[in-house]
């Protein structure tokens, strides 16, 4: 098959994109670079020895959508192309719906009108909210409690009345937790362009002596060392779980034509833990100042991912040890080679 990516030299999707190309499907890569880098083109055709089709643009750009799809022959559509900073959408939501969920309904149209109606979306567990109950499943309610979150359930929303107007649409929308980690190569992992928003790739810079010390936002929260819970994903496993998602979707006769799936490990870390964890690996010392919480942080979630096990065939099996230690060679690896 022959595959779009929209965000696909991002972090997420560049992984899927070699998860794809390893099993033989075709794939098409459209990203506008505002959060990665065009040499990960490269990087993912050394690391799988095949090519990609990239078109530079987002998508904002409805004759560059048309003109994919006229020319690519798409089969499916795997859509993780968004801003995803919490912070930054509470400071300007505006941009944040304009860019997500304006950007969505371009895909939405531009695939209706070439009939693609094949499609994975990105979606997060910050639909949830402040939990409920733990773990989260996937009829949990949703209560988003930032910009951010509110953008992936209205994209959510969007798709699933797609498929109650026109029965050829078939969506899958993966929430999942918190991906960290690098792929084995050491080429591709989480370099944000700018200020990580995200732990690791903090931590990352602060090992490299790029950053002095590490901002921990909160130790007053309830748990055993005071700080905020997750539940930490390997990046590997995640472009599992959409190359599982994509699988299901084709196979798919009889069910709902949309579905969610949590995508975790069912476990949950402290960022103490993860730092502590990080520093063994890496036989150093982070240090580390503490500020005050950041709104819309939450004191823990973690995944059930029965639903993912049972339907999609697929479960997390990379640890937290192996997430920061690939993370470490990643991060090595760009300073060999800065």
């Amino acid at each position: 098959m022959r595959i779009l990516i929209t965000g696909g030299t991002g972090y997420v999707g560049s992984h899927c994109a070699v998860g794809l190309l390893n099993q033989n499907h075709d794939v098409v890569v459209l990203d506008n670079l505002s959060n990665s880098y065009k040499a990960v083109v490269q990087k993912i055709e050394t690391i799988t020895k095949d090519s990609i089709t990239f078109f530079q643009g987002d998508v904002n750009n409805t004759s560059l959508l048309n003109t994919i799809f006229t020319t690519s022959h798409i089969d499916a559509v795997i859509h993780c192309a968004g801003l995803k900073a919490v912070s930054e959408s509470i400071q300007e939501p505006e941009k944040y719906h304009q860019n997500n969920v304006e950007g969505a309904k371009n895909l939405i149209n531009a695939m209706h009108e070439n009939k693609v109606f094949n499609l994975v979306f990105s979606s997060s567990a910050t639909v949830y909210g402040d939990p409920q109950y733990l773990p989260i499943d996937e009829e949990h309610p949703i209560n988003p409690l930032h910009p951010y979150g509110s953008n992936k359930i209205l994209i959510e929303k969007l798709l699933k009345e797609q498929t109650l107007r026109n029965s050829e649409w078939k969506v899958l929308s993966l929430r999942y937790f918190n991906p960290i980690g690098s792929h084995h190569s050491s080429l591709i992992g989480d370099s944000p362009s700018g200020h990580p928003n995200n732990l690791l790739p903090y931590i990352m810079q602060v090992a490299s002596n790029l950053r002095p010390e590490l901002q921990i936002f909160g130790n007053d929260y309830p748990t055993l060392d005071g700080t905020g819970l997750r539940d930490y994903i390997h990046i590997i496993d995640l472009a599992a779980g959409h190359i599982a998602a994509l699988n299901y979707l084709f196979r798919m006769d009889g069910h709902p034509n949309f579905d969610a799936f949590n995508l975790g490990t069912g476990t949950s870390h402290s960022v103490l833990q993860v730092v502590k964890t990080f520093e063994e690996i890496a036989d150093c010392k982070i240090p580390y100042v503490f500020s005050d919480r950041r709104e819309g942080d939450i004191t823990e979630s973690y995944a059930d991912v029965s639903k993912a096990k049972l339907l999609l065939n697929w479960h997390a099996e990379l640890s937290l040890e192996d997430m920061c230690l690939s993370a470490w060679k990643f991060q090595k690896n760009l300073m060999l080679n800065a």
